[in-house]
């Protein structure tokens, strides 16, 4: 059963999808651009039974509302995350990260590695490799960040292309819910929230530059990591996937053939790898300790 709830934050209204036991080890689960915890719907239900799962809307997205004053950076979502961990008493947890959840999990795991417990990333980057030509414009606009520059990205935020991006490299576009891409064009509408992207892809440079420091987290730190990834991604190539076996050998892969949404198509493939990788770094730990 999934619980939607909120949790008042620093003056944040984090909406959030709980599901499970709170003494089972927890699975938190961070979404990107430009969905919400929506895109976790069909996940949660195969993961509650030994899992506690936590999905929260990062700020600017799904339910959750924000301070008018609040400055939309990658730094300030994962200090609210952060504090959202803390508000919910969760003292340990596994991360899964897609897209922008992975620079906001990472964050929480270079700030408290001993709180993360495992890592999962669902097309979430932290290689230079991994960026396709995808990002071509939104690096023009890193570089120049002009008025012209940044009105040349409002095209990201169309309800094209919210559905493109669910339905590019997927074989069988009828495997993929219209209200996905529905919900998450009529969320991106609402007046203002236009500003509040073209402010975080203008961020996402720091994510860039933070990567070193990820790599030194992950060679220092050893966290059990799980990719699972949808290799036909427009924007996060495989190639990105395969680099993190550079500082964490032991780092478990698998592609799927599907695109960036790879849970709109493969849901069951992954829930059932998450389920055999936490069983076996988390539960038999957790069970040992």
């Amino acid at each position: 059963m999934v619980h939607y709830r909120t949790a008042i934050v620093d003056s944040h209204n984090i909406f959030y999808r709980e599901a499970g036991d709170p003494q089972h080890p927890t699975l938190l689960l961070l979404h990107g651009f430009p969905t919400s915890s929506h895109m976790f719907r069909d996940l949660i239900p195969l993961l509650e039974d030994r899992f506690h799962v936590v999905a929260p809307d990062l700020p600017g997205f799904g339910f959750t509302t924000s301070p008018a004053q609040f400055e939309y950076t990658f730094d300030n979502l994962a200090e609210v995350i952060e504090a959202f961990t803390q508000t919910l008493g969760l003292a340990h947890y596994a991360i899964y990260v897609f897209n922008y959840g992975a620079p906001t999990g990472f964050r929480l795991a270079m700030a408290h590695p001993e709180r993360v417990t495992a890592i999962i990333s669902q097309n979430g980057n932290a290689y230079e490799e991994g960026l396709s030509t995808g990002w071509n414009p939104i690096q023009k606009y890193w570089q120049e960040p002009s008025a012209a520059n940044r009105a040349a990205l409002r095209g990201f935020l169309t309800p094209e292309s919210t559905k493109w991006q669910y339905v590019h490299g997927v074989p069988d576009e009828s495997l993929v819910a219209p209200e996905s891409y529905t919900l998450d064009s009529a969320l991106l509408a609402r007046p203002g929230n236009d500003e509040i992207q073209l402010d975080l892809f203008l961020d996402y440079a720091n994510n860039v530059a933070l990567y070193p420091k990820f790599h030194q987290y992950f060679a220092a730190h050893q966290p059990p990591f799980l990719a699972v990834w949808g290799k036909s991604d427009p924007f996060f190539l495989p190639p990105g996937a395969e680099a993190f076996r550079r500082d964490l050998p032991k780092a478990e892969i698998h592609f799927y053939d599907t695109g960036h949404f790879a849970l709109e198509t493969h849901v069951a493939e992954i829930a059932t790898a998450i389920r055999a990788f936490l069983s076996r770094e988390v539960l038999t730990k957790s069970a040992a300790g």
